[in-house]
């Protein structure tokens, strides 16, 4: 499994203007192709940015589409822009049913209801809660985000969790 949490932008005609911000160098729509997806055996690639999942005639379904083609099984993508104070509670749902047993695609349904539902809030010090206990790190800290709007995010808003899909194997 292979989970980037990063800056992507895709941009409709050259495939070279398409991009996943790495450290210090941009991952093209034009290299997902080349990379070895397949040894090791990639089962799920999670692509936590913007427009990951979008496409036009050249490339059908984004980054996404494009790593499914060169042989990763699952790909879990975006269609549109996407916030971090929406995107990080939803990831941290998706991982947590994950880990539960549930297949990928069950678990992305999961944290999108969790979400639609109103079950998922971030307090105003930051700290992620899923049916009101918090989302613990391996440390034991809790999750937060660092926020810069006061008051309540309502998490519950389409905005947040529907632009995420899965292409691929759904288990």
């Amino acid at each position: 499994m292979i989970h980037l949490a990063t800056h992507a932008q895709f941009k409709s005609g050259s495939l070279e203007n398409s991009f996943i911000q790495l450290w210090n160098d941009k991952l093209e729509l034009t290299d997902v192709q080349k990379l070895s997806w397949n040894n090791p055996p990639v089962t799920l690639l999670v692509l936590s940015a913007c427009q990951t999942a979008r496409g036009d005639r050249e490339a059908e379904l984004g980054f996404a589409g494009l790593a499914f083609k060169a042989g990763v099984k699952s790909v879990l993508g975006s269609l549109w822009y996407v916030r971090g104070e929406g995107t990080l509670p939803l990831m941290a749902e998706f991982y947590h049913h994950l880990t539960k047993g549930k297949i990928k695609v069950e678990s992305l349904r999961q944290a999108q209801m969790a979400m639609l539902q109103g079950r998922v809030k971030i307090d105003r010090e930051g700290k992620i809660a899923i049916d009101n206990q918090s989302r613990m790190l391996s440390s034991g800290q809790p999750l937060k985000i660092d926020l810069e709007l006061s008051g309540n995010i309502n998490l519950s808003h389409p905005y947040y969790w529907s632009g995420f899909t899965m292409i691929g194997s759904p288990w």
